[in-house]
């Protein structure tokens, strides 16, 4: 057994290896597999094998630099999309008086609000 993972470590030195990339490769091709399994197109299935050879072609490939950089713009790509999502922690107000905008944290209950701008007081919930 030991003499399998010593061949398996000496074919693997100097390849690529998995990234954040590779994993979301991987990941959609379990997904499109689970979808096919109801589905039963051939579409899917030639997709499922192309992104499987493409996932090991990157896995096994010695080019460090280029799948560095395609890795890069994947993690680019992934950070504008998931800012979307991503849930703003505060509250806008207006003012009732001068409608200035005032910007609250979110989860701090009910809050007496003084406006930066004209000095009205008021209550909200943030």
């Amino acid at each position: 057994m030991n003499q399998w993972k010593e061949k398996l470590q000496r074919f693997m030195y100097g390849r690529y290896g998995m990234d954040a990339y590779g994993n979301f490769i991987f990941t959609a091709v379990f997904v499109l597999i689970i979808v096919n399994v109801f589905v039963h197109t051939f579409v899917l299935s030639c997709m499922e094998i192309a992104l499987i050879g493409y996932g090991y072609f990157r896995v096994l490939s010695k080019d460090h630099a280029t799948r560095y950089r395609e890795n890069a713009k994947f993690l680019e790509w992934k950070n504008k999309w998931s800012g979307i999502w991503k849930k703003n922690p505060y509250h806008i107000y207006s003012c009732p008086n001068c409608k200035q905008k005032i910007r609250i944290p979110k989860g701090k209950g009910k809050i007496e609000i003084t406006c930066p701008k004209c000095k009205t007081t008021f209550r909200k919930r943030s």
